[in-house]
């Protein structure tokens, strides 16, 4: 199958301002992907020139299989803007069969699916109130049914969970993967580290308009581990003898607990034989607990520890 997303190059230039330089990245058909970047690193731009809302100044891009623009493969595209302004006038069904008619959807199959998104997003009992009476959540839910009225097979969600409760955060991440079981693209923006780390299959992290690295979650959890430990009689041939295994870190503030250690190692498979050198080499070994980076602490190693995570 086609990459659900396929750009190779991909730039634009307003002026003299370049905002995405050198955009290369894949999408596969049903994963979900983090898209993570600072203010001004070009997520946005880069969403609208993939959305077809602004031409590139250079390079390809392909939806689907289908060339940027492509009506074909537009029609089965979702998308939920950060900043959105939905018609206040409207009661949320009201809203939902108005952008199902721009898509062309028959009366019956309109009549068919709103009601069953209204209750996946938590609002079956709202379909009667108007859009502009609803809280910055629910307008967020609202928008959510409205990206997935198509039954697209590539969603855009910029911060989806912006504006919700902790309720709501888990009904979106329930929400996409049900997507995802059902094979269908995701494309994520969010500033929510936490939620991208429990969402998400793969992210690409993006900075100046290019991709800096991009990696599976399951390979970051794993290539990204601290150890703590607790070592009985610590002495100079240790602080040596652990520097061959990886970084002894600094302790963490407030912990004064004798022979307590943090050491960054390259990878989790690591651990086994740092427990047997240990205890080959007569330390008394009282803790060893693997302590996995959060993706905003490798956020903050990748783009600098000034970076706004947005």
């Amino acid at each position: 199958m086609p990459f659900a997303i396929d750009t190779q190059h991909l730039r634009k230039e307003f002026g003299t301002k370049v905002a995405v330089s050198d955009l290369t990245l894949q999408v596969e058909q049903g994963e979900v992907f983090g898209f993570l970047g600072p203010n001004g690193a070009g997520k946005t731009t880069s969403v609208k020139m993939l959305l077809g809302l602004i031409a590139p100044s250079a390079g390809t891009a392909f939806l689907l299989g289908q060339p940027l623009g492509e009506r074909s493969a537009r029609v089965r595209v979702g998308y939920l803007p950060e900043h959105f302004r939905f018609h206040e006038w409207l009661r949320a069904a009201e809203f939902l069969d108005l952008h199902g008619k721009l898509y062309g959807m028959s009366a019956g199959r309109r009549a068919a699916v709103i009601p069953t998104l209204l209750e996946l997003v938590g609002l079956a009992d709202q379909g009667q109130v108007r859009v502009g009476t609803f809280s910055k959540g629910m307008q967020q839910r609202i928008g959510l049914a409205q990206a997935l009225l198509n039954d697209p097979r590539l969603v855009f969600l910029d911060e989806p969970t912006s504006g919700l409760d902790p309720l709501g955060r888990r009904l979106v991440r329930d929400i996409i993967n049900q997507l995802r079981q059902e094979g269908v693209t995701v494309f994520l923006n969010s500033h929510l580290l936490s939620e991208v780390e429990l969402t998400c299959d793969r992210v690409a992290f993006i900075r100046q308009g290019e991709v800096v690295q991009t990696t599976t979650i399951e390979e970051w959890r794993r290539e990204n581990v601290q150890v703590g430990l607790r070592v009985g009689q610590p002495d100079e041939a240790l602080w040596q003898g652990l520097a061959e295994w990886g970084t002894v870190l600094p302790p963490l503030p407030g912990d004064k607990v004798v022979g307590r250690i943090r050491l960054a190692i390259a990878h989790e498979e690591q651990i086994p034989a740092l427990a047997q050198w240990l205890l080959a080499h007569n330390y008394s070994l009282y803790e060893l607990s693997p302590l996995h980076l959060s993706l905003e602490e490798r956020f903050i190693q990748i783009m600098g520890k000034d970076a706004p995570i947005l």
